[in-house]
């Protein structure tokens, strides 16, 4: 049986054992539940007050912890929604998971560590050292990472790591840190010393194995125990498609969770599905456009992470609206109206507030011609191509050869911050521009 084949069926007969339980969820103590339909978004926490950059989330004994990026800080939420600061001082947090004993581990990605937070709240590193970049394995405190964004906490207390920017999955054990799988950035399957991932930013513990959400690769992928690892869906298109796993496409898959029989995807500005069907199929439950919109047809605006709540329902950290969303068959949280809408809008008296008014060119002062303008036309139809949208920035236009410098003081959220390099596209992303054309 080929490698491939020999995967498949191995996913098969997952999904076969896990649908003998006739399509319920087992509680323990013999009780069961019914899977959630999960027909309905609202917004469970974030309207009524100031939340950065939700990222990370996690729940224990039905209690929700998130990570706050622009804040440094983890939160923790109320039944009611309302949130406490639980730890701070961190360097723009990302994934978050508990170990066994009820201390929290979080990916802090601008000091390039893995720390752990205690019952107290007293933070420590648990591996890496305070801003070094760097990839080398060894002892935890002698190992470097360069933005590791996700991770992963099996049942032994085993820590695994997405070492983003190192296209790396590593693995904390004994006080010792190892490269489980990767080898450079790209795309490529098989023997952990031959795998490749572009940007690996979600994971999450699958049986005994683990999956990542490769998201410049738009895979979602798979790493055995031994570090081999194998594609479970995505062709590599950006293009959000459903169907069966070898011909589904993803946008850019950042968060993966599991609820023991499905797998869900934060996907781009969508969130999907594995595993609800008897086949192995990808679906889209919620969302496929950005915005901010409760109900049936829900919009969010870069999802980064997931929870499976005590009640079944999925968690998202809907991290450039400012809030957390909940998706469920209703009864979590409320449906946002359009005064919370408006008000995580930036006004333009705030935006002018953030930094003195100047061009990204040499002199910063001289008069621009506004070159674009709102409301025009772009993309293009034709028959390999049908993208058409209402330009909603302003082109300002510099000479050619003229040198572009673009300062400001806050924090870069976005994984994806920089892109499009050497083309006529490049940019980067700002929590309060969006983004900006650099080339």
């Amino acid at each position: 049986m080929s490698s491939a084949l020999s995967r498949v069926v191995a996913f098969l007969t997952i999904s076969a054992g896990l649908l003998t339980l006739s399509g319920c969820f087992m509680l323990g103590e013999g009780r069961y539940r019914e899977p959630l339909a999960y027909k309905s978004v609202s917004t469970f926490a974030g309207p009524d007050q100031k939340l950065g950059e939700p990222f990370g989330i996690a729940v224990r004994d039905g209690e929700v912890y998130l990570s706050d990026g622009e804040a440094g800080a983890i939160l923790k939420l109320g039944p009611d929604g309302t949130s406490q600061v639980f730890a701070s001082g961190l360097n723009t947090p990302s994934a978050i998971a508990f170990l066994r004993g009820g201390d929290l581990i979080v990916a802090d990605t601008g000091s390039h560590t893995i720390k752990q937070v205690a019952s107290s709240g007293e933070v420590s590193i648990v591996a890496g050292i305070e801003n070094v970049v760097g990839s080398e394995d060894g002892s935890a405190h002698a190992a470097t990472f360069n933005g590791p964004i996700g991770l992963a906490v099996n049942g032994d207390g085993t820590i695994y790591v997405a070492d983003s920017y190192n296209d790396r999955i590593r693995v904390i054990r004994d006080g010792t840190v190892s490269t489980l799988s990767g080898n450079g950035r790209g795309f490529a399957d098989g023997p952990s010393s031959f795998a490749k991932f572009d940007t690996p930013l979600g994971l999450a513990v699958w049986h005994d194995k683990l999956l990542v959400a490769d998201s410049a690769n738009r895979r979602v992928r798979v790493v055995e125990a031994n570090g081999d690892v194998w594609t479970l869906a995505g062709i590599g298109d950006d293009e959000l498609l459903d169907g069966p796993l070898s011909h589904a496409g993803f946008v850019s898959p950042t968060a993966i969770a599991t609820d023991g029989e499905a797998i869900f995807v934060a996907d781009g500005n969508a969130i999907r599905v594995i595993g609800r069907r008897a086949f192995p199929f990808v679906e889209t439950i919620a969302g496929d456009q950005r915005g901010y919109v409760d109900g049936v047809r829900p919009r969010f605006n870069r999802p980064s992470g997931l929870a499976v709540g005590t009640g079944g329902e999925l968690l998202v950290t809907d991290s450039d609206n400012h809030v957390i969303r909940a998706i469920s068959d209703g009864g979590i949280g409320r449906e946002a109206a359009r005064r919370d809408i408006d008000a995580r809008r930036m006004s333009a008296s705030e935006f002018k507030s953030l930094q003195p008014p100047r061009w990204p060119y040499d002199p910063p002062l001289d008069p621009r011609e506004v070159a674009g303008t709102l409301g025009e036309i772009r993309g293009e139809i034709s028959d390999e191509k049908k993208s058409v949208w209402f330009h909603n920035g302003l082109d300002i236009a510099g000479a050619y050869g003229e040198v572009t410098k673009f300062i400001r003081t806050e924090t870069v959220l976005d994984p994806h911050s920089a892109e499009n390099f050497a083309t006529a596209r490049e940019l980067l992303r700002l929590p309060s521009i969006g983004y900006i054309h650099l080339r």
